[in-house]
């Protein structure tokens, strides 16, 4: 256990506030708003806004949004769902006509609306004290003079390089040249500084009802897509209660579906039932028990989550106690299943990124936003500098599903923020990018935290395992070799990943200790995450 904790960054504490984010200068942004007065929303949306432009791949003004906000003067902890939905005219049978079977990997038709401006705006007014126009202007500096090219966003260029050079205005962006950038070089994003110019003069209507939104219809009727100025002018945010489940005396609070969080919760009230410190933390018994609880959880996960617009979605019975133990029962200790029935509607999708903050009144923000896979649809609006994300991947064509594409609806999401409550009050606050991985990773962080004492950066750098659709299991290299030989011995399809792999997340922690009046941070070194208090 001692070497499974072992750190290469020190925790980090404060007693005013603190915040994380998953890039340096980011972190900076939302730091610099709560050092001059700003609230934990503020110092969020500030950083998020930052990597809308150092992290272009990850997140944008084209990608969608989910917040959980607690307000410390009202003790009320909100979930705002800033997930776009279809387009009034992408019906079933239009994909169908094209010869679709599944919604395409990238290209207009898997496009939904942007949600993002609209969800922070909508936070901002109920809950911040600055202005979208104020905070955008942290990030603009970036956008017109350019930030660092570094190694993770190469790779991801290199990855998409024809696509992103088909587009045309993309290509120009990322590839300056026809070439890809190195590391160090600045990246200068004209088109996407002028947006957040015009969004500073007149708000997210310039998207929605405006001069931008003007530009995303006629660049989807150029390729053929379905979207319409009241596809626009029609979004909506929603304001919903959490939903949570309890947790060794903590409650766990996420938001409901469209979001996958209730795949969080049906791992956690499984293995609430088993004495998880009877293993090692490093041990095959304990991985084993908590990927086959995963299996269980995405198998209804995969069933059931869709737009509850749409569907009646059991959440009841599917956080019951008697599911719980009914699901957990099924679990071989000495075999891994590959019999439960699962359908796989999230293809790949790392690319997310993740902030957290606390301000000194106790207001706390968790918030995670993204384009969904790599550069989402890879489709640039030539005027704006908006990459578009392809979150209508997260729908099914299957006729009969409850999760299948129909028009003006939001598709299941992989994005779910996370905050742990002790006696209604925040005492952790969580989350990472990683799609399928999210709700995987942040069980991990919860049980290495809770279960077994881990502080906050220990859990981050803890090594990790990741289950995935086709059945195989990553692992990291920092297991112990008998570990790893003792989940081969069981069935499951092992594959060993480098030590600190980018595919395990870029998760971030930060403690509340209310006893002492400290705050606690972590951050994943897996990718850029960073964290900064006072």
């Amino acid at each position: 256990m001692k070497n499974h904790f072992a750190t290469h960054r020190p925790l980090l504490m404060s007693t005013s506030w603190m915040i994380t984010a998953d890039h340096p200068l980011a972190v900076q942004a939302g730091a610099a708003v709560l050092e001059a007065g700003g609230n934990a929303v503020d110092a969020a949306i500030a950083a998020n806004l930052v990597m809308t432009t150092v992290r272009p791949h990850m997140c944008g003004i084209g990608g969608d949004l989910f917040m959980l906000i607690y307000n410390a003067s009202d003790e009320r902890l909100d979930a705002l769902n800033a997930s776009g939905r279809s387009p009034a005219r992408a019906t079933l049978k239009a994909y169908q006509d094209m010869g679709y079977n599944s919604v395409p990997e990238t290209g207009i038709h898997t496009c939904t609306v942007p949600g993002a401006l609209a969800g922070w705006q909508a936070a901002l007014e109920r809950h911040g004290t600055l202005g979208l126009d104020t905070l955008l202007a942290r990030a603009l500096p970036y956008a017109r003079d350019g930030f660092p090219v570094y190694p993770e966003l190469i790779r991801c260029i290199k990855e998409k390089r024809e696509i992103l050079l088909a587009d045309g205005a993309a290509g120009e962006t990322f590839l300056p040249g026809g070439r890809v950038p190195q590391v160090g070089q600045l990246l200068v994003q004209p088109r996407l500084a002028q947006s957040y110019q015009v969004l500073m003069e007149h708000g997210p209507d310039a998207f929605y009802k405006g001069p931008l939104g003007e530009a995303l219809v006629a660049r989807s009727d150029a390729l053929g897509g379905f979207f319409s100025m009241d596809d626009l002018a029609h979004h909506t945010v929603e304001w919903t209660a959490p939903i949570a489940s309890d947790y060794r005396g903590f409650t766990i609070a996420t938001a409901p579906p469209n979001s996958q969080g209730i795949a969080l919760l049906m791992q956690a009230k499984m293995l609430v039932h088993q004495d998880l410190t009877a293993f090692s933390v490093d041990s095959a018994e304990l991985v084993h028990l908590m990927v086959e609880a995963k299996k269980l959880a995405f198998a209804d996960r995969d069933a059931c989550v869709c737009d509850p617009a749409f569907s009646r979605i059991p959440i009841e019975a599917m956080l019951s106690k008697t599911q719980a133990k009914e699901r957990i029962s099924l679990i071989d200790p000495d075999r891994a299943h590959a019999g439960y029935a699962t359908r796989d509607f999230a293809r790949g999708g790392d690319d997310t990124v993740y902030v957290t903050a606390v301000d000194g009144d106790g207001n706390a923000v968790t918030l995670i936003q993204s384009l969904y896979e790599a550069f989402g649809s890879c489709l640039m609006v030539p005027q704006t500098g908006m990459v578009l994300q392809n979150r209508a991947r997260g729908f099914t064509l299957e006729e009969s599903h409850p999760n299948v594409l129909a028009p003006d609806k939001r598709p299941y999401h992989t994005l779910h923020p996370v905050m742990i409550l002790k006696e209604d009050q925040p005492a952790i606050l969580l989350g990472t990018p990683g799609a399928d991985g999210q709700t995987q990773t942040n069980m991990q962080l919860i049980v290495d935290l809770i279960d077994y004492g881990a502080d906050a950066q220990q859990a981050n750098e803890a090594p990790r395992w990741r289950s995935n659709p086709d059945g195989s299991l990553m692992i990291e290299c920092r297991f112990p070799d008998e570990t790893i030989a003792r989940l081969k011995a069981r069935g499951h399809d092992v594959r060993v990943v480098d030590a600190y792999s980018e595919m395990m997340g870029s998760s971030q922690i930060i403690v509340i200790d209310h006893a002492n009046g400290v705050l606690k941070a972590g951050a994943d070194p897996r990718r850029q995450a960073y964290a900064i208090g006072k």
